[in-house]
C-alpha cells in the first residue's frame, strides 16, 4: 500500500489512502508508553528507565503473526511453490499464525488446513472456522510437536497438492521482522532503543528484529551493537534457558501461556543473538495480563508474560536511563476462555436485566409488576 503525506487542503491531496487488499494493512504498528505499569509494579522510574510496548495486537488480524503469514505466502508464491486454487496450505499452529494464514488464504484463494493442540482457546478455533479454514485438534500432551506430526500426515494424503509453510523453520519468518519490525522499532524510537524484550514462539520476531538493530555477521545492517536482547519463555518449559546454559526452575511440563513455549527450540531462532532468557510462570503472566487490561490495553496472556519479564529487567540497577521495548504480540478477545478470565466469565453469565423507570410498564419485559 503506497501512502502519501498530505495536508487538509483539497488542492494538496495527491493520493487517497486506501488499501487495495486487507494484507496491505499489515505492519507499522504503534508504540505505547508503559511506565504506568512499571510504577504499579514498584519500579522506580526516576532513574530514567522507560518501558515501551509495540502493539502488534493492532494488526488486521490482531497479532504479530500477520507479518509472518504474509511473508511466508509471498515468498512461496514468488518461488512458484504454491498456486492459488490448487495448493492446499497445511500448518501446525498454536492459533495466531493459523489465524493469519486463514485470513491470507481467504484473500489469495487457497484451501487452508490447520492443526493445533486441543488446549488452544475456543475463540481461536472460532476465528479459524469463521475465516474458512479447516481445523484439526491434536492431543495437548504433545503440544505443537503433535500438531506438526498430524500436519505431515494430512499432507501425505493430498496427492502432492499439500504444502507446509513451516513457520518454525521458514527463512521468511525472521526475514519479515528484519525488514519491517526491526526498522519500525528503530524509526519510532529514533534509535534510542537499548533493550528488546520478546517472547519466543517460532523465534522469528526476536531474531529478525535483533538482526536489523544489533546486526549479525550474515546481514550487514548494524544500527546499535550494544542493544540487549531478552527472550521470554514459560517457567514451566525452560528449554531456551537450558540451551543458554541456565538451570530450569520448578516443575517442567504443560503451561498456560498460549503463543510461546511450543515444546521445542525452533530452528528460526538465533540463540547467539539472545543475551538473556527470562522465564515467567503462567500465573504471573495472567496477573500481568489483567493489569494491562485494567490499563486499557486488552492483550493476550503471552503479552502479559513479556511485559512481566520487561518489568523484571527494568527493576534492575543496570536499567537506569535505558529505553526498553517489548513486543505486545496479540489482542485479548481470543483468550476469553483462558482460565484467567474464569471469574469475568462467571460474572458476565450471572448478570440479569434491571427494570426501567416510569413511564415504562415493566410487566411488558417479563417483570411481575409495572415497577419491576
Amino acid at each position: 500500500m503506497k501512502l502519501c503525506c498530505t495536508t487538509m487542503a483539497d488542492s494538496d491531496i495527491n493520493e487517497m489512502r486506501i488499501a487495495s487488499r486487507p494484507s496491505d494493512l499489515i505492519g507499522n504498528t504503534p508504540l505505547i508508553d508503559l511506565n504506568t505499569i512499571l510504577i504499579e509494579e514498584g519500579v522506580d522510574v526516576s532513574n530514567g528507565v522507560r518501558l515501551v510496548g509495540k502493539l502488534e495486537s493492532l494488526g488486521p488480524c490482531s497479532s504479530v503473526k500477520d507479518r509472518l503469514g504474509k511473508s511466508m505466502i509471498d515468498e512461496a508464491e514468488k518461488k512458484g511453490l504454491i498456486t492459488p486454487g490448487k495448493s492446499v496450505l497445511v500448518e501446525p499452529t498454536s492459533g495466531n499464525t493459523g489465524i493469519a494464514l486463514a485470513f491470507l488464504a481467504r484473500e489469495r484463494g487457497y484451501r487452508c488446513i490447520l492443526t493445533m493442540p486441543e488446549t488452544m482457546s475456543v475463540e481461536r478455533r472460532m476465528m479459524l472456522l469463521a475465516l474458512g479454514a479447516e481445523v484439526v485438534l491434536t492431543p495437548k500432551e504433545k503440544a505443537v510437536v503433535g500438531a506438526l506430526a498430524k500436519a505431515n500426515e494430512i499432507i501425505d494424503g493430498l496427492d502432492g497438492n499439500g504444502y507446509m509453510l513451516n513457520q518454525f523453520e521458514n527463512d521468511a519468518n525472521a526475514k519479515i521482522h528484519r525488514e519491517t519490525t526491526g526498522p519500525e522499532i528503530w524509526r519510532d524510537t529514533c534509535g534510542k532503543i537499548d533493550v528488546l524484550v520478546s517472547g519466543v514462539g517460532t523465534g522469528g520476531t526476536i531474531t529478525g528484529s535483533t538482526q536489523y538493530i544489533k546486526g549479525s555477521e550474515e546481514f550487514n545492517c548494524t544500527k546499535k551493537k550494544a542493544i540487549r536482547t531478552i527472550a521470554v519463555e514459560p517457567q514451566e518449559q525452560m528449554l531456551l534457558t537450558a540451551a543458554k546454559g541456565g538451570e530450569k526452575k520448578g516443575p517442567q511440563g504443560p503451561h498456560k501461556i498460549q503463543g510461546m513455549g511450543a515444546g521445542l527450540i525452533p530452528k528460526v531462532i538465533d540463540l547467539d543473538l539472545v543475551d538473556e532468557v527470562i522465564a515467567i510462570h503462567s500465573t504471573e503472566a495472567s496477573e500481568m495480563t489483567n493489569k494491562l487490561w485494567m490499563s486499557g490495553i486488552p492483550v493476550g496472556v503471552s503479552s502479559g508474560a513479556i511485559v512481566a519479564a520487561a518489568c523484571k529487567y527494568c527493576g534492575r540497577a543496570e536499567a537506569e536511563g535505558k529505553m526498553v521495548v517489548c513486543i505486545i504480540p496479540s489482542f485479548g478477545e481470543r483468550y476469553f476462555t483462558h482460565p484467567m478470565f474464569a471469574q469475568v466469565k462467571e460474572k458476565a453469565e450471572a448478570m440479569y436485566k434491571q427494570p426501567l423507570p416510569e413511564p415504562f410498564d415493566n410487566t411488558e419485559f417479563g417483570f411481575p409488576t409495572p415497577r419491576g
